[in-house]
């Protein structure tokens, strides 16, 4: 008669084969969308269900998923030129703007973000909105893989395309729709500063009737797009210049 395996001993066992199975099932789903538009995000179901709960009856989520082929060259490159700008040339945590966030809060300063398009992305599709340290050790770990699964260019495709660029408005395509009239295609350079204006809080500022905050904000981000070299520096074609925030 075989004798039993100690306790301990099929515990580790159990969750190996669960750490594995994690681990295949997070990677294959990541290796999915690099194909297959994501149809909702993490973020947006954390905000329909919140809606449900508070008992929001007039709450109504805009989404649509648009190719990069069909946005204005502008959107991307504000986000960009906005958000992060290392973002051609860094591997998914930009480590300068962490080490300035964390000398910033050393020295009693408003804390400032230092997340990338990366990470804002795996955040936005795979998880939910909070500052734990499981939160943010999962986000680091999508990060990874989707800058080892993904080209630059669909991690950009999926940001601009789930971010809240509204109350409830998700994704260049809802955006455009919503607050000017017209298809992601035909945003100007000055309409996609003022969609990415908002990235630091969509529920309180507005594209369509910006606040003197956003136009000046819009302004510094149609400058940092100039600077840069435009739509080209997506593509690697002009060195990495250091954040203008």
């Amino acid at each position: 008669m075989t004798p039993r395996r100690p306790l301990t001993a099929r515990l580790l066992r159990s969750m190996a084969i669960l750490a594995v199975a994690w681990l295949t099932l997070s990677w294959f789903m990541v290796l999915v969308l690099r194909f297959v538009p994501p149809w909702t995000s993490a973020v947006m179901m954390e905000r329909r269900l919140g809606a449900l709960v508070r008992g929001e009856r007039d709450f109504h989520l805009r989404h649509r998923w648009v190719p990069w082929s069909e946005v204005s060259p502008y959107v991307p490159m504000a986000m960009v030129a906005g958000e992060d700008q290392k973002f051609p040339y860094h591997h998914g945590f930009d480590f300068d703007s962490i080490q300035d966030a964390m000398d910033a809060a050393e020295d009693g300063k408003r804390l400032r973000g230092a997340s990338t398009i990366s990470q804002q992305t795996a955040k936005n599709l795979f998880l939910w909105n909070g500052r734990s340290f499981v939160r943010k050790g999962l986000e680091a770990y999508f990060t990874v893989l989707i800058e080892l699964t993904w080209p630059k260019q669909r991690i950009l495709e999926v940001y601009m395309n789930i971010a809240e660029l509204g109350d409830g408005v998700y994704g260049v395509g809802a955006a455009s729709d919503q607050f000017f009239r017209t298809t992601p295609s035909r945003l100007g350079p000055a309409q996609a500063a003022r969609l990415a204006a908002v990235l630091p809080n969509p529920r309180r500022f507005k594209a369509d009737q910006p606040s003197a905050y956003v136009l000046s904000r819009a302004g510094w981000i149609q400058q940092q797009m100039a600077q840069l070299g435009g739509p080209g520096y997506l593509r690697g074609e002009t060195p990495p210049a250091r954040r203008g925030r």
